[in-house]
């Protein structure tokens, strides 16, 4: 099975088979029926796609419920350090921060669920980032986290002070203070 659970419950990476030869490759990047497979029955609604350059950093975004989104995140072009930190009420996992690199060249996603907080940094000259949701966005629902709160002492791949931030990311709550509404279902 390409899905590897990640110890946050939830949280999985998907490794998909790649089958290469002298033309080049071919792999299937969503295939419903694998997800349902490994007990995953996500029905995507929206696909959203961004360039960015070195040092972009975005996040740490999330969606209120009932507008909260799992998503599914692959890199199309470049390489980045992609980051989930749980902030589902009553999860062993708690204002755990996980990290990842997705790359074009190894072809990992990270299905983040609902609940998590997302960002990710470009750490490749250019990076296209593709991501699957499961619900549409909804502007009144945006919630966020600063990306360097203390409490989390992420990791971003590259110092801080090489990061591009827009303005309302540099502006978001830290974890303690920032509104959210997600409770953890085992």
């Amino acid at each position: 099975m390409p899905l590897t659970a990640t110890g946050f419950p939830g949280l999985y990476i998907f490794e998909p088979v790649v089958h290469t030869d002298a033309r080049g490759y071919f792999f299937e990047s969503y295939n419903a029926n694998t997800f349902r497979e490994g007990g995953l029955d996500i029905q995507f609604r929206q696909d959203n796609q961004a360039r960015s350059t070195y040092g972009v950093l975005r996040g740490l975004h999330y969606q209120l419920d009932p507008y909260s989104q799992t998503k599914l995140i692959r890199v199309l072009e470049g390489r980045i350090w992609d980051v989930a930190v749980d902030i589902r009420k009553g999860s062993p996992t708690y204002g755990q921060v996980y990290t990842i690199e997705l790359s074009a060249e190894n072809k990992k996603q990270l299905l983040i669920p609902q609940g998590f907080a997302h960002g990710y940094s470009v750490l490749s000259p250019t990076a296209e980032v593709f991501y699957k949701c499961d619900n549409f966005y909804h502007k009144a629902s945006e919630g966020g986290i600063r990306y360097d709160d203390p409490s989390l002492n992420i990791d971003w791949g590259f110092p801080l002070a090489d990061a591009i931030i827009s303005g309302k990311d540099a502006e978001l709550p830290l974890l303690a203070d920032c509104r959210h509404n997600f409770t953890f279902q085992p």
